[in-house]
C-alpha cells in the first residue's frame, strides 16, 4: 500500500476514535519513528504524538521493503497486530493511562517462544502447524505490559545451531552481509532488531544463542542471571518440547535492543516470578551503585590461548582499555579469573546432559551402549559420556559448578566488571550448506573448531552470571565488533548502566543499511 494510503487510513482511524490527527498524520519529527529506539516509541505513544496503528502501519511497510533481504521475520500476524493496536489506542483514548510500560510497542518475539493463536514452529518440520493455546510465560509479560505482537523471528531447527537457517524458513541473512552468519539460535531476532523490523526483541541462551547473534549483527544484549531459577521465567520456551514445564537448567532468556537504555526498558518488563511464584516472590534487582566510570574496578581479559582472538578484535580491546583508564577507572589488565578450558569442559558436559533429557528412550539407550564402549579420548567421547551421565556423575559436576561460582564470587570482590571479546572475530562467513563436522572458522588465518564461536561467551554460561554483549566499532569491511561485560549474580542492572556509561567513550558501531530511512 502506498505511504499516502497508509497515513490516510490511519487518519481515519484516529478520527473514529477521538484521537487528536497529529498522532497518526507523520508530523515533523516522527517520519522515522518506527526505526528509533523503543524508548523513543513508547514516548511518542504516551505523548500522543503517534498512535500505535500509525506506528505499526509505518513498520509493516518498512517490512515489505526490507525482511526479504534478511529473512529475520518468518511468521507475520499483520491482522491481528492491527487489531491489538487499535485496541490500545481505543484504551488510551478512554481512559488516558497506557497499557503498561510497553504500550501500543509493536515487536516480535523469537520463534522459539510459544505464542497463543500464532503459529510456534521453533524452525522444527515436526512443528510446522503447532498453533499454542497458551502464551509462553515470557510472551504474557509483554502483553500485559502493552506489547503489539507483530510475528515471530527465525531460528535453526530447535534452537541447535550457532547460525540460522531451518527447512521450513530458509536462512536469516546478516543484515550487514549477506554471505555472513547473522549468528543463532537468536538470529532471526538479532537481525531483525539491527534491520529496524523491530526495536526490541526477547531471545533465549544456553550456548550463547543470545549474545552471539547480538555480536554478529552490532545489537545489544543481556543474558539474565540464573540462579536455582531464571529471573525470567522461561516455561512454554521451545526446546523443551511444548507442553513440558521444565527448562534447561542453564538456559535464560533476555532482551536486544539498538540501546543500552531499550535493554533496561525490556528487563524491567521480563523480570518477574513465574505465575506460580508470583503471589508470594517478588524481583527487585539491585541498582547500580556507582554513577561515573572512574568509579568502576573493571578486569579486562583480552586474549586466552584456548580461543585466541583476531587482530581486529584485540585492537578493540586495546581501545577499550586505553578509553577506561582515561576515565578513570582502576583497570586490571592482566586478570584471569578463571581458566577458560577447564570452564568450557564443565559448561559442555552440563549442557550435553541436560540436553537429553527429550531424547526418546530407543535414542538414548543406544547413546548409553555407545557411551559405554566408547574411549575417553575418543572425538566424540565428551558429547556422548556427558550425554549419558549417571546421576551420581552430574551431582558431581554440579559440585564443580558451585565450586566455580565461588571462584567467580571471589573475584568480584575485588572487580566489578569483567570486560571481555564477545567472539575471536566479527560474524563468520555462513556455512548453511556445509556439514556440521566440516565447519571451521579463521582467526588471523588459522583454522579454528567452529564452536570457538561461542568460547568467550560461555564462560558466563554454567555459573548463571549475567553478561552484556555492547557493540562497539567495527572492522576494515564494515563488519560491526562487540565487547562482553560480565558482571557478579544479580549484576545486571550495573551492567547496563556501565554499559551506557561505556557507550560514549568507544568507537560507535555501524548501523546496518536497512536502518537509513
Amino acid at each position: 500500500m502506498p505511504r499516502r494510503n497508509l497515513l490516510a487510513t490511519s487518519a481515519a482511524v484516529a478520527g473514529a476514535l477521538g484521537l487528536p490527527r497529529a498522532a497518526t498524520a507523520a508530523p515533523s519529527g516522527t517520519a522515522a519513528l518506527h526505526l528509533a529506539p523503543a524508548h523513543r516509541q513508547v514516548a511518542a505513544l504516551r505523548s500522543g504524538r503517534t498512535s500505535s496503528r500509525s506506528l505499526l502501519d509505518r513498520l509493516l511497510e518498512h517490512h515489505a521493503g526490507t525482511n526479504s533481504g534478511v529473512n529475520a521475520v518468518v511468521t507475520l500476524d499483520a491482522e491481528g497486530a492491527r487489531a491489538a493496536a487499535d485496541r490500545a489506542d481505543r484504551h488510551l483514548a478512554a481512559t488516558g493511562r497506557p497499557l503498561g510500560p510497553l504500550h501500543g510497542l509493536p515487536m516480535t518475539v523469537k520463534d522459539a517462544l510459544e505464542t497463543k493463536g500464532m503459529r510456534t514452529t521453533c524452525g522444527s518440520p515436526d512443528l510446522t502447524d503447532h498453533v499454542p493455546g497458551r502464551d509462553a510465560d515470557a510472551v504474557a509479560l509483554l502483553r500485559a505490559a502493552g506489547a503489539v505482537i507483530v510475528g515471530k523471528t527465525n531460528v535453526p531447527v530447535l534452537c541447535q545451531d550457532i547460525q540460522t537457517s531451518n527447512p521450513l524458513f530458509g536462512t536469516t541473512r546478516n543484515p550487514f552481509a549477506e554471505d555472513r552468519t547473522a549468528g543463532g539460535s537468536s538470529g532471526g531476532a538479532a537481525a531483525a532488531v539491527a534491520a529496524g523490523l523491530t526495536s526490541l526483541e526477547v531471545g533465549s541462551d544456553l550456548g550463547g544463542s543470545l549474545r552471539l547473534p547480538a555480536a554478529y549483527c552490532g545489537v545489544y544484549a543481556l543474558r539474565t542471571s540464573r540462579g536455582a531459577s531464571p529471573i525470567v521465567p522461561t516455561r512454554g520456551h521451545i526446546p523443551r518440547p511444548p507442553g513440558w514445564l521444565s527448562s534447561s537448567d542453564m538456559v535464560t532468556l533476555g532482551p536486544i535492543a539498538r540501546t543500552a537504555r531499550d535493554l533496561d526498558l525490556l528487563l524491567n518488563v521480563l523480570a518477574a516470578p513465574s505465575p506460580a511464584d508470583g503471589p508470594a516472590w517478588s524481583i527487585r534487582l539491585p541498582s547500580p551503585t556507582r554513577t561515573r566510570l572512574g568509579q568502576y574496578r573493571i578486569g579486562i581479559w583480552a586474549d586466552d590461548g584456548h580461543c585466541g582472538v583476531d587482530s581486529a578484535v584485540r585492537g578493540l580491546l586495546d581501545q577499550v582499555t586505553a578509553a577506561l583508564r582515561a576515565a578513570g577507572a582502576a583497570v586490571d589488565d592482566s586478570t584471569r579469573p578463571v581458566d577458560m578450558a577447564d570452564s568450557d569442559i564443565l559448561f559442555q558436559r552440563l549442557m550435553y546432559a541436560t540436553a537429553s533429557a527429550t531424547a526418546t528412550d530407543s535414542g538414548f539407550d543406544a547413546d548409553v551402549r555407545a557411551a559405554d564402549a566408547m574411549a575417553d579420548d575418543h572425538p566424540a567421547a565428551l558429547f556422548l559420556k556427558s550425554r549419558t551421565m549417571r546421576h551420581r556423575d552430574w551431582a558431581r559436576a554440579d559440585e564443580d559448578r558451585q565450586k566455580l561460582r565461588g571462584t567467580w564470587a571471589d573475584y568480584f570482590t575485588d572487580h566489578d566488571v569483567l570486560v571481555t571479546p564477545a567472539a575471536p572475530t566479527a560474524a563468520v562467513l555462513d556455512q548453511t550448506s556445509v556439514p556440521v563436522p566440516q565447519r571451521y572458522i579463521t582467526v588471523d588465518g588459522e583454522k579454528r573448531s567452529y564452536f570457538a564461536q561461542t568460547s568467550w561467551i560461555n564462560l558466563a554460561g554454567p555459573v548463571g552470571l549475567p553478561s552484556l554483549v555492547l557493540p562497539v566499532g567495527r572492522t576494515a569491511e564494515g563488519l560491526p565488533l562487540s565487547i562482553q561485560l560480565i558482571g557478579p549474580y544479580l549484576s545486571d542492572r550495573t551492567l547496563i548502566s556501565v554499559a551506557k556509561l561505556l557507550a560514549p567513550v568507544l568507537p560507535p558501531a555501524p548501523k546496518a543499511p536497512a536502518l537509513t530511512p
